[in-house]
């Protein structure tokens, strides 16, 4: 065969590759003409690799990135196809860049046995030691399941088109999307959506955990400062509130909502405030009580360690009074404490005991807490001080219930006013509500430089 005919070969090979559903969905991620193929002749059973590798950018940023190619076997793992992802996360670990998996994969090549167990515990373990280091995004865009699953929700971030199957069951009862909230983060329409999506997190994070994430334009929030002042005595009587308030600190239409349907009593998210970016907890305490779940617990305190590990300010809003259990609160405390990002705190309603210590409190090492004037900050809820403090007393009241009210509102109004706080130390400012995106913008301007360093360790004990 002459040189002509070889290169011929090659290039057929080459426009097959490009004509796969993997190879177009890649092309949809990076920005148009920047990508670049890896590995592109890499054989699995004589025919083409089951994954498309590649580099290119998004919107200027490099970003590696892999895609199932569900036209060829199904897009089943082969030892093939582990060895080409391999290869991406290498790169990604050398040069500081993010991971983008496009997961579409029907199972695995049952005959080549025990190596497909191997080639699953090198993608495991890469994505496992690139964890905190550079930004992982799994994009479910077809079926993913058993091994696969577990390999995408190890990533940062999930997102996942409507309708695609994601769930660690292989024998036909896998789960849809929508019923897995607790491990998809964004729920995109399509796999164009999903795609999209990829792109506009990408924008909003770090290259690497010694990076920063690019600034961005923005616009002023749609909800003002007069409309802020207005609902400030409404914070409490519903759980729509604190995502009004949310929308009057961040750029407008910049919220990205993490896992909105799972931990509903937190909302997570990441941001931008004057085009910097920011991750966003704020407490629906309502939505349960006045408690944060276990559910929620979990998801903030996963969110604030992966903010943490790309050096994400993190914004608290606060209005809940406390835990479900001490196992939910630990979690969130230990959270908070080991994080050295940026930590700023606004309590916009009421909060006691240890949800003031874990998420508001020095014990939280926050850098800077305010509160808004309507605020109860208190050790313990207002109506127990009552019975605990004023017990006698209320029995022998005429009217002991118009008693116990009077109580619990001059205990709101004089030891648990944010104005005490503030005296006592615990609270660096009360401020008014319209003046709140105006405070924590500014405290993120003069935090920005922010160093911090620890004893070393190996890692952290986390309950989890």
């Amino acid at each position: 065969m002459n040189l002509e005919s070889k290169l011929h070969e090659v290039l057929e090979m080459k426009d097959a590759v490009r004509e796969t559903i993997a190879y177009k969905r890649l092309s949809m991620l990076f920005d148009k003409g920047s990508m670049i193929e890896f590995d592109t002749l890499v054989k699995s059973e004589g025919g083409l690799a089951e994954v498309v590798t590649a580099y290119g950018t998004v919107e200027g940023l490099p970003v590696y990135a892999f895609a199932q190619d569900g036209d060829v076997a199904g897009g089943a793992i082969s030892k093939a196809q582990a060895g080409k992802i391999k290869k991406i996360y290498n790169f990604a670990s050398k040069t500081g860049a993010p991971v983008v998996g496009i997961y579409d994969s029907q199972g695995a090549r049952l005959k080549e046995g025990g190596e497909i167990l191997a080639a699953y515990g090198d993608m495991l373990l890469w994505s496992s030691s690139l964890s905190g280091v550079v930004p992982q995004i799994s994009v479910v865009a077809g079926t993913c399941v058993g091994t696969n699953a577990l390999i995408a929700a190890s990533a940062d971030i999930v997102i996942a088109a409507q309708g695609t199957d994601f769930g660690i069951e292989t024998n036909g009862s896998e789960k849809k999307v929508e019923d897995v909230a607790d491990s998809v983060h964004i729920l995109a329409g399509d796999v164009e959506d999903a795609l999209k999506q990829a792109r506009k997190l990408i924008t909003m994070l770090p290259s690497n955990n010694l990076g920063v994430a690019p600034k961005t334009d923005y616009a002023e929030p749609t909800v003002t400062g007069a409309e802020l002042d207005a609902v400030s005595a409404s914070v409490g009587t519903d759980t729509r509130i604190i995502s009004y308030i949310t929308t009057g600190v961040i750029d407008a239409g910049s919220l990205l909502d993490l896992q909105p349907k799972f931990g509903r009593s937190v909302l997570t998210g990441l941001a931008t405030i004057e085009g910097s970016t920011v991750g966003i907890v704020a407490s629906r305490s309502r939505n349960d009580g006045g408690k944060i779940d276990a559910d929620s617990a979990a998801k903030a305190a996963r969110f604030v360690r992966f903010c943490d590990a790309f050096s994400i300010p993190i914004v608290t809003l606060v209005d809940t009074y406390g835990f479900e259990s001490v196992r939910d609160a630990a979690k969130v405390a230990h959270a908070y404490a080991e994080a050295t990002t940026v930590k700023l705190a606004v309590i916009v309603g009421s909060v006691y005991g240890p949800a003031f210590v874990s998420m508001a409190g020095r014990a939280a090492n926050a850098d800077l807490t305010v509160a808004w004037p309507n605020a109860v900050i208190a050790p313990l809820a207002p109506e127990t001080f009552a019975a605990i403090m004023y017990g006698d007393k209320l029995k022998g009241a005429d009217n002991p219930a118009k008693r116990r009210i009077q109580i619990v509102q001059e205990y709101k109004d004089t030891l648990a006013s944010p104005a005490a706080s503030a005296a006592d130390g615990y609270v660096d400012d009360v401020i008014a509500p319209a003046d709140t995106r105006a405070v924590v913008a500014s405290a993120l301007e003069m935090l920005a430089s922010k160093k911090v360093t620890r004893l070393p360790k190996k890692h952290s004990n986390i309950q989890l």
